[in-house]
């Protein structure tokens, strides 16, 4: 059996950026792009405040790979990658070895 593959991604918003503005951002781009993608089980955005973490799961590492340029040419992802710092983002797919 393949393990599921976690995205997780941390990352800051942009100067300016509102939380609710980025929030109704990233629900759109959940379910206009990413949720529609093969494999895909859920995904979690998280704050401690200043900085973000999200946990997009998928059900496979290679659904993962495969989703990692989903709606790249979409005006919805635009928006949404506009909020975000790109300089302070990192991403890595990580395989759930065991759930508890």
């Amino acid at each position: 059996m393949m393990s599921q593959t976690i995205w997780h991604i941390t990352y800051k918003l942009v100067e300016g950026a509102s939380v609710q503005e980025y929030l109704a951002a990233s629900e759109q781009v959940n379910r206009e792009i990413i949720s529609k993608q093969k494999g895909f089980v859920s995904w979690q955005v998280l704050t401690n405040g200043d900085g973000w973490i999200d946990l997009v799961t998928w059900e496979t590492l290679e659904d993962a790979k495969n989703a990692e340029t989903a709606g790249a040419e979409n005006p919805v992802s635009a928006k949404y990658y506009s909020l975000i710092d790109m300089h302070s983002c990192r991403m890595t797919n990580c395989t759930i070895e065991k759930s508890y």
